[in-house]
This record gives structure tokens, sequence and C-alpha cells, in this order.
């Protein structure tokens, strides 16, 4: 197996797509293994867009009340890849609890559980999970490459794209 990787973003707060996406699609997103979104994507459009990718995992935030979102997207999700396997939720509650939520609504036995919500970058390890919060797309041009590596190592790179 080659190293996987997976881009991760989140809180798009986003429209319409704009060209300035279609730049970071290009170089970062598209590339990716899989494409993770960690909720608030906020419009059908920018989901819609987000779907051209192979491998598009996306969770339903707070932000997201489009009915057509709502119907589609589940708040947390689950899914394999390569030899690992990922949670995906958006977060809820205050801001500074929102990491041990998710943490503890998924537990150890997950390798990488990816959230949002607060809009700053995490990667640490809480309550035994490796969590990654990329930080938000939309307002600071946040996101995180992941590389899985062969024997299922993981790196996080933080990535600015403003």
């Amino acid at each position: 197996m080659h190293s996987l990787k997976i881009a991760v973003i989140s809180d798009t707060h986003m429209g319409n797509p704009s060209l300035w996406l279609d730049a970071v699609y290009a170089k970062w997103l598209g590339p990716a293994d899989a494409l993770v979104h960690c909720g608030d994507i906020t419009s059908v459009e920018t989901w819609s867009y987000f779907m051209q990718h192979g491998n598009f995992i996306c969770v339903r935030g707070n932000c997201d009340w489009d009915p057509q979102l709502v119907s589609q997207l589940e708040p947390m999700k689950t899914f394999q890849l390569g030899p690992l396997t990922v949670g995906v939720a958006h977060g809820w509650g205050p801001r500074s609890q929102v990491a041990g939520k998710v943490a503890r609504a998924f537990g150890p036995e997950y390798d990488l559980v990816c959230y949002g919500h607060t809009h700053k970058r995490d990667w640490s390890v809480v309550a035994g999970v490796q969590l990654l919060n990329p930080g938000s797309l939309g307002e600071f041009g946040s996101m995180a490459i992941v590389t899985v590596g062969k024997a299922g190592s993981l790196d996080c790179e933080f990535v600015d794209v403003i």
C-alpha cells in the first residue's frame, strides 16, 4: 500500500463555490485520496461542488439548515480508509468542551477522529483518541492534510490557503 492522503476541511460557511475554492480544490483537495468535511458547509451548492471528489465524506454542522443538507448529511459518520477507522463529527456544546465530547462520542477504537465547530486547529490526543480539527476553511483559510504511512502512522500538516 502506498501512503494515503486525507484532505480535511471544516466550517466553509460558503454560499456558492468561488474561483478561490477552485484553486484550493485543484491544489489540495482534489489530489487527496479522501476529502473530509467536518460540517458547516452551509449550502447545497458547495456540498454539490465537493461531491465531484470520488471519496467525499461530509457530516452536518449546526449551521447546515437547508432541508436538503439535513436530509442527506448525518451528524456523525464512520468510514474506513486503508488500515484506518476514521470518525467525523462537527462537534457540539461550548467550544472549550468540544474536543472532549467528540473524543468520548467515538472512543479509542478509532484511529483518527476529525471535528470542526471551534474554527481552531487541533492535533491532539484526548481520552486516547487522536483528534484533528483543521480550523475554518471559510474564515481563516485553514485546512489539514493527513498522511497515512504504510504501517498506519499518521502525520498532520496544517495548510494556510489564503
